[in-house]
């Protein structure tokens, strides 16, 4: 199975998995890996590091958007089998353990498999382990505050509404960010196009959602590196706020 990895910026990997991105940071062999997709993309996930020269072992740390399970899918087995230590919000670190579920329920997806293109989502969630828990057994909270000591030197900034602790990852020296699902560019369950939220099923509090785009027009970037869809480029706080008008 090959990835699909874009070099955007240098040492900077959009990858697109099966419906959800996550994003390789390189300096020399290390790299930080940030999200994983579903648990059925592990061997996406494990060419991906090949495609960029890299390998798991040498994943430096997981960084996770949000724990749910499109973006945690791979974490725990990087975690146990290589000792790759798993980053979130202090928020999200119950969550990731599963002490909680903050993700939309499959009653909720039954009652809206009338909308566009939700039910061929369904099929494939259900065939990629979208519903399966993978909980990450010792998640930790950001080892301190600003830039990351990693490859890339991501700076999380806290963005909640999608869930509890859901957190971007601000590249300033790549001029970029890793929105999650705070800021999407497309969604196999949406007809629209272009920087937007998420369809209002998917949050755990819509109205903090559009409150945290707000925190990310605030931030200088140039590429939008999104959990769903392809690369934006153009000014990121232009990006938050045609997705903050179309939320409206």
């Amino acid at each position: 199975m090959r990835a699909d990895v874009r070099q955007v910026a240098d040492g900077t990997y959009l990858v697109h998995g099966s419906n959800t991105n996550w994003v390789i940071l390189k300096e020399g062999d290390a790299v930080t890996l940030i999200d994983t997709g579903y648990p059925g993309d592990r061997q996406l996930v494990l060419d991906s590091l090949a495609q960029v020269g890299s390998s798991p072992e040498a994943v430096a740390a997981v960084l996770i958007t949000h724990a749910h399970n499109d973006h945690l899918g791979s974490a725990e087995h990087l975690r146990a089998a290589y000792g790759t230590p798993v980053y979130l919000h202090e928020a999200e670190v119950p969550h990731a353990r599963r002490d909680f579920l903050q993700q939309v329920s499959v009653g909720e997806v039954l009652r809206n498999l009338w909308r566009p293109g939700v039910l061929p989502w369904m099929v494939h969630v259900l065939r990629v382990g979208g519903t399966e828990q993978h909980p990450v057994t010792a998640p930790a909270a950001f080892p301190g505050t600003g830039p990351l000591d990693l490859p890339g030197r991501p700076v999380p900034v806290h963005t909640p509404g999608h869930t509890e602790g859901h957190c971007v990852y601000h590249l300033p020296e790549a001029g970029a960010l890793v929105s999650g699902d705070a800021l999407v560019s497309g969604h196999a369950t949406s007809r629209a196009k272009g920087p937007q939220l998420l369809p209002d099923m998917f949050h755990h509090e819509r109205a903090r959602a559009v409150a945290s785009l707000e925190i990310i027009k605030g931030l200088e970037a140039d590429v939008l590196l999104p959990g769903h869809g392809p690369v934006h480029r153009g000014g990121v706080g232009a990006a938050a706020q045609q997705a903050w008008e179309r939320a409206a």
